[in-house]
């Protein structure tokens, strides 16, 4: 450590111009930098922490994604016909809505709310009415499409909504019974098949709890981030064990319930890295 402040303080009384050589490099490093920002900032270097694909990248690359399955969240901006909408957001500034065509057989309530994001996975194809509903044996009404023909939409075989944590931990009654995709940290680990999700607000707040069908395949830890998929309820443990083929002990049955009787839990069928 010495020897490091002796050096650093010799150094200091050496004043040099410093070389053509050092002046380029030291612009080539701004360069970079400004480069980098720019890249960050128009969201192509990094997506969200999924890796999802933005809409404008599937609306001005369409070539790209045409038959290939993606996942995307975003909010909801219009709905066309019964069962059909359209979605963009704030990165979406001046660009085309991006037409989801619910093809899951599951009918899907949209959000009341405006804020409320949704998380929907289906294959890109350009929309042709009658082609699409050959091969997803749907019925599409074509004057509600008549602004879409020929253009990128997603035929969604799921879809569900995607609030924070804290929002289901403060609302639970909004979201009781709907299905959800919901990412975030994890806070705490229970057991196996139970943990908690970080409530991701900034003042106080309750961590949302997530009862997973089956332990996950890839391990899980604390403080790590994670995307799960599932459904909705308060928690009542005799209700959750015959609905979802649990065996718990009376003994069991009687903990969770003094621990976590009505409160929101997701039961999660699916769990992720996110």
């Amino acid at each position: 450590m010495n020897s490091f402040k002796n050096n650093h303080n010799h150094s200091n009384n050496i004043t040099q111009s410093p070389s053509l050589q050092e002046r380029l490099g030291y612009v080539s490093g701004l360069i970079f930098l400004l480069v980098l920002a720019l890249l960050v900032r128009e969201g192509k270097l990094f997506n969200s922490a999924e890796n999802l694909p933005n809409k404008s990248e599937i609306a001005h690359n369409t070539a790209e994604f045409i038959g290939k399955s993606v996942s995307i969240r975003s909010r909801v901006m219009e709905k066309i016909g019964l069962s059909s909408f359209t979605v963009s957001d704030q990165r979406l500034f001046g660009g085309e809505p991006l037409v989801v065509v619910n093809a899951s057989s599951i009918p899907f309530d949209l959000p009341v709310k405006k804020n409320i994001e949704i998380y929907v996975t289906g294959q890109v194809r350009n929309l042709a009415i009658a082609k699409i509903e050959q091969e997803f044996n749907l019925k599409l009404e074509d004057k509600y499409y008549k602004d879409y023909i020929n253009k990128p939409a997603i035929i969604a075989q799921y879809i569900a909504l995607s609030p924070p944590p804290g929002r289901i931990t403060q609302n639970p009654e909004e979201y009781s019974g709907r299905q959800v995709t919901v990412t975030g940290k994890v806070a705490n680990i229970r057991s196996s098949i139970l943990l908690t999700l970080d409530d991701n607000q900034l003042f106080g707040g309750q961590d949302l709890l997530v009862l997973l069908t089956a332990p996950p395949k890839d391990s899980i830890n604390q403080g790590q981030t994670v995307s799960v998929m599932g459904e909705v309820r308060l928690f009542v443990a005799a209700e959750i064990e015959r609905e979802y083929n649990f065996t718990w002990s009376m003994d069991a049955k009687k903990q969770l319930d003094s621990e976590y009787a009505n409160r929101p839990v997701v039961v999660a069928e699916n769990v992720y890295p996110s």
